[in-house]
């Protein structure tokens, strides 16, 4: 059987990674799954979203707890699962951890993997926190320098600048290149500091 193309977008918290997912399911013509850190979180009970047990979960969104953790690593295997039995798959991140781009980089270098940075302005993050109502005051600039801190990407984009429409045609554009992925692989060959 034939692997599915992964698409992993990485950013802080409230930078455009949800909207971005929505415009590339809208635009790609193969049905890409969406299964990301959000859908995953939201399978926890409903009481594990409030401290202390958020707290084991992604405590102040830079670093997990126990829970967190398995949390992250069964949706990559779940992943890996999904894209190994030829489905395509769009899985937005935030990449806080150095076991958990560890992780993804053994899971996925070999498939078509494609790793999206996805940056935005932290003066525009911090006004879409307070704007949405949804999210922690603080995520992303707690995030900020660490989301992109180990990795390389194939594409970035920038939601301060960009539509997540026009982001998404920069990824399409991206993925219809002849030349494949080489991100994961590469830092595969090299030691995360």
């Amino acid at each position: 059987m034939k692997n599915g193309t992964l698409i992993i977008l990485n950013g802080t918290s409230s930078s455009g990674k949800t909207s971005i997912v929505q415009a590339l399911q809208n635009r790609l013509e193969t049905p890409y799954l969406e299964a990301g850190l959000d859908k995953f979180l939201w399978m926890l009970p409903k009481r594990y979203f409030e401290r202390p047990l958020w707290d084991d979960v992604l405590g102040l969104a830079t670093k997990a707890g126990k829970t967190g953790n398995t949390l992250v690593l069964g949706m990559h295997q779940a992943i890996e699962g999904l894209v190994r039995s030829g489905n395509s798959v769009i899985a937005d991140h935030v990449l806080v951890e150095a076991s958990w781009w560890q992780d993804c980089i053994e899971r996925f270098s070999d498939l078509p993997a494609y790793l999206v940075g996805v940056r935005c302005d932290l003066d525009v993050l911090e006004e879409r926190e307070k704007t949405r109502r949804d999210r922690t005051l603080g995520q992303a600039r707690a995030q900020f320098a660490l989301v992109h801190g180990f990795g390389i990407y194939d594409i970035e984009v920038d939601t301060a600048r960009y539509t997540a429409d026009e982001c998404a045609l920069q990824i399409i554009k991206r993925l219809s290149m002849k030349e494949p992925p080489f991100a994961l692989r590469e830092m595969k060959h090299r030691k995360l500091g």
